[in-house]
């Protein structure tokens, strides 16, 4: 009798909560690549990146008697290295008042956009815009998490991925005139 995904998925967690190296190894395979994909985004440095998933790892697999399955272990992980990232990349976000922004038409990108030019455009935001854009419309936080994680007022969080919307159609729009 085959296991279940949620079943194979608790037995995975069991054995990495004896210490069982072959269980931590088949865990941080099934999620190092993603997990590498998130904080990359974050930290704008390969480098970086590398050293952000080995220390969520260390955390992930020191702290997973903690995990309680009140989300995904997925989710649980995504957080713990979207923390360090953070940490990590130690972003400062300007402050500024949500009323100051003039709200416009929403952004709008050319048909003709690739993946590719997007992701470049996104990595050369300032890091705090990049951050607050990466966690809300590519990771889906909303914005009182992404107030929680950063530290920072949910209008901070509001005004930041407003700018970063501006800023990002403004480079867009200059690669295609």
């Amino acid at each position: 009798m085959s296991l279940t995904s949620d079943e194979a998925e608790n037995e995975l967690i069991a054995q990495c909560r004896k210490g069982d190296r072959a269980a931590q190894k088949k865990l941080y395979d099934q999620y190092k690549k993603a997990m590498f994909t998130k904080a990359f985004r974050i930290v704008n440095n390969m480098d970086h990146a590398h050293d952000v998933l080995q220390e969520a790892f260390l955390e992930v697999f020191k702290d997973i008697g903690q995990f309680r399955g009140n989300s995904t272990l997925g989710a649980w992980i995504k957080t713990i290295v979207i923390r360090k990232a953070l940490r990590k990349q130690r972003i400062e976000i300007k402050y500024e008042s949500i009323h100051e922004i003039q709200h416009g038409e929403p952004a709008e990108w050319p048909d003709t956009l690739s993946g590719e030019q997007l992701h470049k455009a996104i990595q050369a935001l300032p890091a705090g815009y990049r951050a607050v854009f990466t966690l809300i419309e590519i990771e889906g936080y909303s914005h009182k998490e992404v107030s929680t994680l950063l530290h920072i007022s949910e209008g901070t969080s509001k005004s930041q991925l407003y700018h970063s919307k501006k800023m990002l159609q403004k480079m867009l729009k200059s690669i295609y005139q």
